[in-house]
């Protein structure tokens, strides 16, 4: 007995059935989409709290919890030259609901002195690089040296410590530069993130370092720190008294750090175009801007290409670094 054969629909009827499915998820999906964010975002950063990045983070997530609707809770993931943190959030779900916080070095620096990384470049995809900041080359008072070439002749004949935010980072690779290119005898001492390494610097655990300025200007300020140089190609604009490296003959000492954030790279393009309208906005308001400006910071607010190239820039150049002097993350 042969078996009855199943009805067929019409193709017109097939393709209606189609469109009106696609019509029914058509609603969902722009109300998912606008819906972002309906709970907090976790505002993940890399380096340990009380330093500029959580500084910085603790600012930031104020106007943009006023942009989104949601608070921005700030989460501190230090270790690893901010590998810890990074990879955390390469792994995390891409739905816009962690974002990194990070200076540039996981991704500029690390890349060229870890032997292994635990992310890829292409995991993690750049919203902003929102600001920037120099180095300060700073002596505990104790020192003596109230002067670069002071501090070097001091150098030459014994050996000095010198705090740096952490193996790989770019006091790290400063005073690298620093020792080959004066002949001073410098013993490194790598922290877990600026903040420690400044109270090191405090305590007089270590005679110098060379940090990120807006970690030492309340120190340098209160006349508790000494500062020998700046690192930016100009005068820090809360240090006007205090000369660049370039000016004291040592131009290859200069440095930057870049302040960004970053979500997992598979992040819909609705909920990164939110993020980045949000950072935008952040960084127009008058009291973020007060704030970049207290801790010697500039905005820079860069997306998409321009982020991009100024990264690959600044990593081009770090590796050249690391190469001339061999340096390693151990």
């Amino acid at each position: 007995m042969s078996a009855t054969p199943r009805a067929r629909r019409p193709h017109w009827l097939a393709g209606l059935l189609c469109s009106t499915a696609l019509i029914a998820l058509a609603p969902a999906a722009a109300q998912a989409q606008d819906g972002y964010p309906d709970k907090p975002v976790k505002l993940l950063t890399n380096f340990p709290a009380g330093g500029p990045l959580d500084i910085l983070g603790r600012a930031l997530a104020i106007p943009l919890q006023a942009a989104l609707g949601q608070p921005f809770v700030v989460d501190n993931r230090p270790g690893a030259g901010g590998n810890i943190g990074a990879d955390l959030v390469a792994k995390a779900p891409a739905d816009g609901y962690t974002v990194l916080l990070s200076i540039d070095t996981p991704f500029t620096i690390n890349p060229h002195v870890y032997p292994s990384m635990p992310f890829a470049q292409k995991d993690l995809k750049p919203l902003m690089i929102f600001s920037s900041s120099g180095l300060a080359f700073g002596v505990n008072p104790s020192v003596g040296a109230k002067t670069l070439p002071a501090f070097v002749e001091m150098a030459r004949k014994q050996d000095m410590t010198f705090s740096s935010a952490g193996n790989g980072s770019p006091g790290h690779l400063a005073a690298e530069i620093f020792g080959t290119a004066t002949g001073a005898k410098i013993l490194h001492v790598p922290y877990k993130g600026n903040a420690p390494a400044v109270t090191a610097l405090l305590s007089g655990e270590v005679q110098a370092g060379i940090l990120a300025t807006p970690g030492l200007l309340p120190h340098i300020q209160a006349g508790k720190v000494l500062p020998l140089a700046v690192t930016g190609r100009q005068r820090a604009p809360l240090l006007p008294e205090v000369a660049t490296v370039g000016e004291l003959g040592l131009p290859k000492m200069e440095f930057e750090v870049l302040y960004l954030t970053m979500v997992p790279a598979a992040t819909p393009a609705p909920v990164v175009e939110k993020l980045q309208k949000a950072l935008a906005a952040a960084l127009a308001t008058p009291e973020l801007k007060q704030r970049l400006a207290s801790l010697d910071m500039v905005a820079l607010g860069e997306t998409g290409e321009a982020a991009a190239r100024h990264l690959a820039d600044s990593s081009r150049r770090y590796g050249e670094i690391v190469k001339a002097t061999g340096m390693k993350a151990e």
